[in-house]
């Protein structure tokens, strides 16, 4: 640790924002020093986002001070925040798809030569940033647009890096990433605090944050909870802070009985190309069928092929014990399927982010709030409404632009949107990718009270507590087929381990996580 490490490296005092009347941020404040791994904590809303923009250059407080290296600053923009040091690597992507990843990397400063990029040595630098971002597998030639998310994410901490910061800030930064992707990022983490540099670090997996941090201060509605030393308070006491209240046990019990009904839905040896091979399943109604395995397994291809997005599946789809033809979204809707997909990127896939939150609530269900084409205003209203209420959604207008909202309302938002069709089958992608742990409990509740009132749900989940705590059967997908099933208490860390790596069951050590 360097020896100044113990002296503020940067402060923030008395810092507040407001976006018209919605306070963001309330006199907080913000003490960061160097060769540390500051963990910002708190619910989705709570302000830790907006702090760190501030910070960053990407918004101006309302009012509160900044000070960097005991001199005051203020940033009028991100380039500014950057030509300073303080880089900030986001959840959302600011990557241009159809150009290369060395492209994306020096965007906006390319190395040059007799004023021209200079293509070669943009691409060792890129390699360079690629490496030091613990992604030297990726070609820094390839498009954007043909890596997948948890890549790209990646591709987004090596620009971060390339701009040589000397404050790291990583705003949810691994939610996309896979298992094998965070641990990269750890140890690149580590490396990057050895090296002297601050970085804040934000992120709602416990296990993360238990994993970097040197110190943690926690934030609520807006305003500065606690700072203290990474490992002197337990999780739940970190929660409670959080969340203003004693926290219950996270998953709803799972229902001991069940009662006998046919199968709603059937897959027989459905496939796509070479990523689903020979998928077969039923689900009941009432029942939450978790996907497990590691990421990019065919879990994701399988619940597009279900919701009609894929083109050219092989294989059966029966829907109450009939074969049923879904060549669209359209058609997994209608009535007589009654299907709903919750997509794993809520900013590009679930959410028109410019629009109103009513106008959100309505896309899915317009067909259910108009007559002969014209919208009934009343009968909308009564139903945003009732799913505002149900889903706890917080915004100070329902004319708001749904990107105003934090990560966590934005994400009810999209389920709400589904559930104003009373979907009999509900497919969710990794909902709770970025999500806080208030707002997780609230989903897992849901979840189980729609299985109790007779929806049958597909849950995949690259989180193996939300699949142990939330399902009644796991399907663990492994090279596009089921590789194993596990029902009731077989459903553990250690089983679903094995069978995603194509162990037997009880090769993975319970403590280490390693095969035996």
């Amino acid at each position: 640790m360097p020896q100044d490490a113990a002296q503020p490296f940067f402060q923030m005092s008395g810092v507040s924002k407001s976006y018209g009347g919605a306070v963001a941020l309330d006199h907080a404040e913000l003490t960061v020093k160097r060769g540390r791994i500051h963990a910002i904590l708190g619910e989705n809303g709570a302000g830790k986002s907006t702090l760190l923009k501030a910070m960053s250059g990407v918004v101006q407080p309302d009012e509160g001070t900044m000070h960097f290296e005991g001199r005051q600053v203020s940033f009028a923009s991100p380039a500014e925040a950057n030509a300073a040091g303080i880089v900030c690597v986001y959840q959302e992507l600011s990557l241009i798809p159809d150009l290369s990843v060395a492209d994306n990397i020096f965007a906006s400063n390319p190395p040059r030569r007799f004023g021209m990029i200079d293509r070669r040595a943009q691409r060792r630098q890129a390699e360079e940033a690629l490496a030091r971002a613990g992604a030297a597998d990726i070609n820094p030639l390839a498009k954007v647009r043909d890596l997948p998310l948890s890549r790209q994410q990646m591709v987004e901490l090596a620009k971060g890096l390339a701009h040589e910061p000397r404050i790291l800030i990583l705003d949810e930064a691994t939610s996309a990433l896979t298992a094998a992707d965070v641990a990269r990022v750890i140890e690149v983490l580590k490396r990057l605090r050895d090296e002297g540099l601050a970085l804040l670090f934000i992120s709602h997996r416990m296990h993360e944050v238990k994993a970097l941090a040197d110190e943690c201060t926690v934030y609520r509605n807006g305003r500065h909870v606690m700072s203290f030393e990474a490992g002197t308070r337990t999780d739940n006491e970190v929660v409670e802070m959080m969340i203003g209240r004693k926290y219950q046990h996270v998953f709803p019990d799972k229902p001991a009985n069940r009662r006998a009904a046919a199968p709603i839905l059937a897959c027989r040896d459905l496939a796509w190309n070479d990523t689903l091979q020979g998928i077969s399943f039923s689900l009941k109604p009432g029942e939450i069928l978790g996907l497990g395995g590691l990421d990019g397994q065919g879990q994701r291809e399988l619940l597009l092929a279900l919701f009609g997005v894929l083109r050219g599946c092989a294989g059966t789809i029966e829907v109450d014990g009939r074969a049923v033809s879904i060549g669209s979204p359209m058609a997994a809707r209608a009535n007589g399927i009654g299907m709903a997909l919750i997509p794993e990127d809520r900013k590009t896939e679930g959410l028109m982010l410019p629009m109103s939150v009513r106008e959100n609530l309505s896309f899915a269900a317009l067909d259910r709030m108009s007559s002969a084409g014209v919208i009934d205003r009343d009968r909308q209203q009564s139903l945003v409404d009732r799913m505002m209420e149900l889903l706890a959604i917080k915004s100070f207008s329902v004319d708001a632009p749904v990107g105003s909202l934090s990560g966590g309302n934005q994400q009810k938002v999209v389920i709400a949107k589904w559930l104003i069709r009373q979907p009999r089958i509900l497919l969710l992608s990794d909902p709770t990718r970025g999500i806080d742990v208030g707002t997780k409990q609230e989903l897992y509740q849901l979840l189980r009270r729609l299985a109790d009132e007779g929806a049958a749900i597909v849950f995949y989940s690259t989180d193996y507590d939300e699949l142990i705590g939330c399902c009644d059967r796991v399907l663990v997908l492994y090279e596009g087929r089921i590789k194993k099933e596990l029902v009731g208490s077989a459903i553990t860390e250690q089983n679903l381990i094995a069978s995603a790596l194509d162990l037997p069951v009880g090769q993975i050590s319970p403590s280490t996580g390693v095969a035996l």
